[in-house]
């Protein structure tokens, strides 16, 4: 699916980010994808995000639109052309707007579960969590803060922010049984740490699909008023054969 760059502003981005087990994530991705994995963990989490003016590049700011949406990562690898690629695998995308829900994956790559956000922010506090017509939820709180957590298995806030930059290709599926590829292609890259207050998630907290013991936090993240652009990436990853 290829669009036209589009362009708009990153208003609230926060990442919660987990650290799992590498086989607890591999029964996720569909070929070619593997686990990108740090200090032996796979990283997986949440993006919640908030976009504004979001619309071709070279509209004016008033013709685009604006959108709360939550996207389930899996950081990954893969081999093209005998190069070893990274990104991320999205296997859900949820959001506000019912029109990127019609959109997604007809004329937006991707799928998109239209879900019902509730937000909160004062100050230095966030709340941010979302229902979808499925039951799939998330919710959280956090705080800002100056310390990167001491246990994290990335070590610094540092190693974190330059895993996360690398991963800027996102493949999701679509409703053709095919992946659409997008590149977050921001004007400034730059992170701060969260403190996570307390987090609950329907996906990361299923036993059917994380055995307990497999799952636990790791960071959180937040970035702010962000320009950037989305890029489309012609074509799947050499060597998709389908969802498991």
């Amino acid at each position: 699916m290829r669009l036209p760059v589009i362009h708009g502003y990153i208003d609230r981005r926060i990442l919660v980010n987990f650290a799992v087990d590498p086989a607890a994530v591999k029964t996720l991705l569909p070929a070619p994808f593997r686990p990108k994995l740090f200090n032996g963990k796979a990283i997986a989490g949440i993006c919640l995000i908030r976009l504004k003016h979001i619309k071709p590049k070279g509209l004016p700011d008033f013709m685009g639109i604006n959108s709360e949406n939550g996207a389930h990562r899996i950081a990954v690898e893969w081999e093209e052309n005998g190069v070893t690629k990274e990104g991320v695998y999205i296997p859900r995308r949820d959001t506000s707007s019912r029109l990127n829900a019609f959109a997604g994956g007809r004329f937006f790559p991707g799928k998109h579960h239209h879900s019902l956000f509730h937000v909160e922010e004062k100050n230095d506090h966030f709340h941010v969590g979302f229902t979808s017509e499925d039951k799939t939820s998330i919710s959280i709180e956090a705080r800002r803060t100056e310390v990167f957590p001491e246990n994290s298995v990335f070590g610094s806030l540092e190693n974190a922010s330059a895993f996360f930059a690398a991963g800027a290709v996102g493949y999701s599926p679509n409703p053709q049984d095919s992946l659409d590829g997008l590149i977050l292609k921001t004007y400034e890259w730059k992170v701060s740490p969260l403190h996570l207050l307390h987090v609950t998630s329907s996906f990361f907290e299923d036993t059917r699909i994380f055995q307990k013991g497999s799952v636990s936090f790791d960071n959180a993240l937040l970035m702010t008023n962000t320009e950037h652009e989305w890029h489309s990436v012609p074509g799947c990853p050499g060597g998709f054969s389908g969802h498991k």
